[in-house]
């Protein structure tokens, strides 16, 4: 693993020097002290050159051009020369400028559209901002100054004006900069805190934004006054004016570029490893790939594309062979482009749909980068008729219209996954409509971090998974179950919702604006959107709030959500925000998952990959009824450029539904405008309107048959049926073929509003934490079921629970008085070699509240504990039940070998070698289940002999929440510490080793002869 990683690094490093040394942006500054800042003067001359306006301030001249009513353009050159090193790059043709006018008054100049006004000051030039109607948008609190290294910009900050942009900035992003100094430029630091995929923009919740035309790095420092700055001797920067953050996104993209459109196969998963000489996996052939690609067949898991030769070094072989393979396999053909891309119109002509840049040769950043994303999407295009596609990490302004942003190496973590979460959600605010990281980083990793990290990036609109850098492959079927089923089950879901993600993505091509949306994109008013109250959150869509899981918890809290209705994806249950959701119950296959009231999602039902749709597929609408909405659904034929030629489709559904309670819900689908090749002229429809409350009847062209149970649904060529238990009651409907281009109506009589008739009355069900069962003894599980604003009656809890465990019927609780709340236990018997650790059950009530029959649902986690032991065991010899480990595996009667399972060496403190132990690495966790059966627990504790000296760890013995035991810190030249710890009692047992030093460097700590002496 750090051998890999220093590989990388030494290539980062070597063209870093050569930036150096050819003096490209960012390149050393000379030594010798820079001169005081010069402030620029009196305005001493001005004249109009046509829409261009010139303002003379001595030696120095500024000049401002408008590009819209809107957007404009200022340079300053502090000796009179204009000027512009980067040329056509970034900034695109923007047509005829606007009418302009311009006055002079006393003090100043003014230089108006129909729109705004700029005020140039005269003494000294200073330069403000103004609506038509005259209100304050910025104002420089000082004139443009300049130094020997930069030129900066100091504005005055409004008492509540917050800041967001700059591009990918790790760790951060989703909520405002303000009280923050933010860096723009090449870092090559993948981790929190870093900022690749820089972009030398920003906007401010005064409805303004401004890109820096420039390659040179620049800092912002939106403090009070906000100072921002470029590494050049130059000004010039681009204004937008704007009604709202999304107008100013969309003005930006306007000048540097809009998102393109990915291939639908590009927002399916990819996946990435060198099959060609891989000196961490041993000698393999690129034809080898296609194994890989059977993998996701054989356990029916979506993949769009496959990356080949992701390697140092890697190279390829029988290119064509391998497209053709991987094509008959649904999937495409990508190459990383180490070496440029001087090769690219014959790979492409072999097959190639995918590019991905790296370090190897765009790494000095900036115009090296934008041109590397430019030309290998041009070379894409130029040589097939398929959608340029590249991935690209370190990029610049403008690479948003050629490339997914990819925020490079890094590890399978809870804590990167945490810190991600802003940084993909942030970026958006930026124009980047495609920014992701590798499912579970490239190094490290396990089979919780992988399957939590994959869930919530399902819901971006573009992902990969790497292999060969981490101890094992990480394809997502390589852990076993539950991990492969749970992985496939959110594959699925992301293949289901391409209709609204690809929907998204052409959106994202007018409007600038991605998918992937901070809160406060949506919520601007909210107070505490721009907050850290929002901060592990996004939205995906306008319909999606995601709350990824970021520790290793059933458990999540501080989920914020905004003002509305909102329903949880998987129980049905409606929360009215804005409020905080603490103690949400996430088992390691539920994703905090809510959905918009009024959202109507087009979806493709039960499907690997979007080629498995033909003439004849259904299209579902999963419809969440409240008020009027709408959605446009955008179809092409997903490949090809034929779009960009007007070749597409557009249907529109429009939900007319009460705002709350009973009434009649419409369901208006629009014909579907435009053509393209492959179109459905006609389809089945489905739908699935979440109602809580049964319909008298449904409507279309006549009353539909009502069936009778889910099995007649799955047959019945057309009919509806009301399924109370699924998700609080949801109405689902199937229609014949429909011609697509007539529009049709579905009316539900005699219904509700999602929430149902009485949405008060719902009842609540809900688990306490942490109930542990034993794997074949019988044991209770309870539930807790809360009555809403109307008496419960007749409620009756069942539970599904895993395959091969028994479950008695609890008795049915006659009665619960409004607002309380009856616990009801359950006996369940786990199958007798259930796998000890997480369990997910199920609990549904059924009940009967203010005359209506109702069910409520709620997924929740049991531990299943192994069998305690029951004579003196060595602690290498008991269940792990937890497992985490600084680098590789904790190792069983090894040392820890930092990657693979076993590749550690013999136990060896201060010259003693031990059969039996635990090798782990700081910071390292190790749980074992003693079931109150144990005394003492006995051990030799160090760090190994192999560190020769280094490393420095402290060990500590937890049961049950509590610390027992803790040694002093151990270095790697301390003597062993004896360990004997009273256990008595305790059921779970934590043997840890914590870094203490800020180094991970030789932690190898070992639990010499670790043993409990039980009975």
């Amino acid at each position: 693993m750090q051998s890999s990683t220093r590989i990388r690094v030494a290539a980062v490093a070597a063209l870093l020097g050569l930036v150096a040394v050819f003096g490209g942006p960012g390149s050393a500054q000379a030594e010798s002290a820079e001169p005081d800042a010069t402030t620029v003067g009196d305005v001493t001359g001005f004249h109009a050159d046509g829409p261009v306006y010139h303002l003379e301030a001595g030696t120095a001249e500024a000049r401002v051009s408008f590009v819209s009513t809107e957007t404009f353009r200022i340079e300053l050159a502090p000796d009179g020369t204009f000027a512009d090193p980067t040329g056509d790059d970034i900034v695109l043709p923007q047509g005829a400028p606007p009418h302009t006018r311009w006055k002079e008054r006393s003090d100043r100049y003014e230089l108006s559209t129909g729109s705004i006004t700029l005020r140039a000051y005269k003494s000294p030039l200073r330069f403000e901002l103004r609506r038509a109607d005259g209100s304050l948008v910025w104002s420089e609190a000082k004139g443009l100054s300049w130094d020997g290294t930069r030129t900066t910009q100091t504005l005055a900050r409004g008492a509540d004006e917050q800041f967001y942009g700059a591009g990918m900035q790790n760790g951060r992003g989703n909520t405002s900069h303000r009280g923050q100094t933010v860096e723009v430029g090449v870092d090559y630091n993948w981790d929190d805190g870093g900022h690749p995929n820089s972009v030398p923009f920003y906007l401010s919740s005064a409805g303004y934004g401004v890109f820096r035309n420039t390659y040179a790095p620049n800092t912002y420092a939106f403090t009070d006054p906000v100072t921002t700055s470029a590494q050049e001797q130059r000004f010039d920067a681009y204004y937008f004016a704007g009604d709202d953050a999304k107008d100013v996104i969309g003005q930006y993209t306007k000048l540097t570029g809009k998102p393109f459109l990915p291939p639908v196969y590009g927002m399916e998963i990819g996946d990435a490893d060198c099959y060609l000489h891989n000196a961490n996996r041993g000698e393999r052939r690129t034809l080898d790939a296609l194994k890989i690609a059977d993998g996701y067949v054989e356990h029916d898991m979506p993949n769009g594309w496959m990356l080949v030769n992701d390697g140092y070094g890697c190279g390829y072989e029988d290119l064509a062979e391998t497209a053709k393979g991987l094509q008959d396999r649904g999937m495409q053909l990508g190459l990383w482009t180490e070496d440029g891309i001087d090769k690219i119109a014959d790979q492409v002509k072999a097959g190639q749909r995918v590019a991905k840049l790296d370090v190897a040769w765009v790494g000095s950043g900036y115009k090296f980068a934008l041109d590397g994303c430019k030309d290998a999407y041009q070379g894409i295009e130029d040589n097939s008729d398929a959608r340029g596609f590249t991935y690209a990490p370190e990029s610049w302004s403008g690479a948003q219209r050629c490339g997914v942003q990819w925020s490079g190496d890094q590890y399978g973590t809870w804590d990167y996954i945490r810190w991600q979460i802003p940084t993909y959600a942030g970026a958006t605010m930026s124009g980047l409509a495609y920014t992701t990281g590798d499912v579970d980083g490239i190094f490290g990793g396990s089979a919780k971090t992988y399957t939590r990290d994959l869930q919530w990036k399902m819901f971006l609109g573009t992902t990969m998974t790497m292999d060969g850098w981490a101890a094992s492959d990480k394809q997502p079927y390589r852990y076993g179950e539950p991990y492969t089923t749970i992985n496939r089950d959110y594959l699925k879901l992301k293949e289901s919702l391409l209709p609204y993600q690809y929907s998204y993505a052409h959106e994202a091509t007018k409007t600038g604006v991605g998918m992937v949306r901070p809160l406060v994109l949506e919520y601007p008013d909210d107070p505490k959107a721009a907050t850290d109250a929002a901060k592990y959150e996004f939205m995906s869509g306008e319909d999606f709030l995601v709350a990824p899981v970021y520790q290793d918890s059933t458990r999540r809290d501080g989920i914020y959500l905004p003002k509305g209705t909102w329903i949880d994806y998987w129980s049905g249950r409606t929360y009215e925000g804005p409020t905080t959701v603490d103690h949400y119950s996430a088992p390691l296959d539920t994703l905090p998952l809510f959905v918009k009231a009024g959202a109507s999602v087009p979806m493709w039902p039960g499907i690997r990959s979007y080629q498995d749709r033909t003439s004849d597929s259904p299209l579902a609408w999963d419809i969440y009824p409240q008020g009027r909405s709408s959605f446009t659904l955008y179809e092409d034929d997903g490949v090809t450029r034929r779009h960009r030629d007007g070749q597409y489709a557009t249907q529109r559904v429009d939900v007319d539904a009460p705002v709350r309670g009973s009434g009649d819900i419409t369901v208006n689908i629009g014909e579907s405008k435009g053509h393209f090749t492959g179109k459905q002229s006609r389809r089945p429809y489905e739908f699935s309107v979440h109602t809580g409350s049964a319909p008298r009847s449904v409507e279309l062209n006549g009353t539909l048959p009502r069936l009778g149970s889910a099995a007649a649904y799955r047959t019945a060529k057309q009919g509806w049926w009301y399924d109370q238990d699924d998700r609080d009651g949801v109405v689902k409907i199937k229609t014949a073929p429909l011609s697509t281009d007539r529009k049709f109506s579905l009316r539900l009589k005699d219904t509700s509003a999602v929430g149902g008739r009485k949405a008060s009355t719902t009842a609540v069900v809900s688990a306490p934490d942490a109930q542990e069962v034993g794997a074949g003894v019988e044991g209770t599980v309870a539930v807790d079921v809360t009555a809403g604003s109307a008496d419960v009656t007749d409620a009756a809890v069942t539970l599904d629970v895993p395959e091969g465990w028994q479950v008695t019927p609890a008795k049915t609780v006659d009665r619960i008085p409004a607002g309380n709340t009856r616990r009801v236990e359950v006996a369940v018997t786990p199958a007798k070699d259930a796998v000890a650790g997480e369990a997910r059950i199920t609990a549904l009530a059924r009940y009967r509240a203010a005359g209506e029959a109702r069910t409520t649902v709620q997924r929740f986690a049991a531990g299943v504990m192994p069998q305690p032991p029951t004579a003196d065991t060595w602690a290498s010899d008991l269940v792990w039940l937890k497992s985490t480990n600084g680098y590789g595996p904790a190792e069983r009667d090894r040392s820890n070998g930092e990657s693979g399972a076993t590749d550690g060496h013999t136990l060896t403190l201060a010259g003693k070698t031990y059969e039996k132990g635990i090798g782990s690495h700081a910071d390292s966790d190790i749980e074992v289940y003693l079931g109150g059966r144990c005394t003492t627990f006995t051990a030799d504790a160090g760090i190994d002999d192999e560190i020769n000296g280094y490393g420095e760890v402290a060990f500590s013995v937890e049961a049950d929440g509590k610390v027992l035991w803790t040694s002093p810190k151990v270095t790697g030249a301390s003597a062993t510490v004896p360990v004997e710890v009273d256990v008595t009692g305790a059921r779970h047992v934590h043997l840890k080793v914590t870094d203490t030093n800020g180094s991970k460097t030789g932690d190898h700590g070992d639990w010499a002869a670790a043993r409990f002496s039980c009975s």
